[in-house]
């Protein structure tokens, strides 16, 4: 797994919660650059966040469980700090 696009979803993903976790271009760039690693357990777990955050639980717990993780019960804020320290931790950084 390329890690330059593991710390672009980082970067990504923090300016999504920067932004609040809303719908828009944010939102969009984490998509995609998950959809590019359909697959690879970090990527899908950012798919499935990114479905959380549309409020589309059944699409969001497919991804989860494909990643092998289970949805956050916390805030998106929660979750996101915990992904982080994993991913980044992924990244090498």
């Amino acid at each position: 797994m390329p890690n330059n696009d593991l710390a672009r979803l980082i970067e990504a993903a923090d300016r999504l919660a920067a932004g609040g976790f809303t719908m828009g271009a944010d939102w969009q760039a984490v998509h995609e650059i998950c959809q590019r690693h359909e697959g690879e357990q970090p990527f899908d777990w950012g798919h499935a966040l990114c479905h959380r955050i549309e409020g589309d639980d059944w699409n969001a717990d497919y991804w989860y469980r494909r990643a092998g993780k289970r949805r956050g019960a916390g805030s998106m804020a929660d979750e996101w700090s915990a992904m982080r320290t994993e991913l980044s931790a992924k990244a090498g950084g």
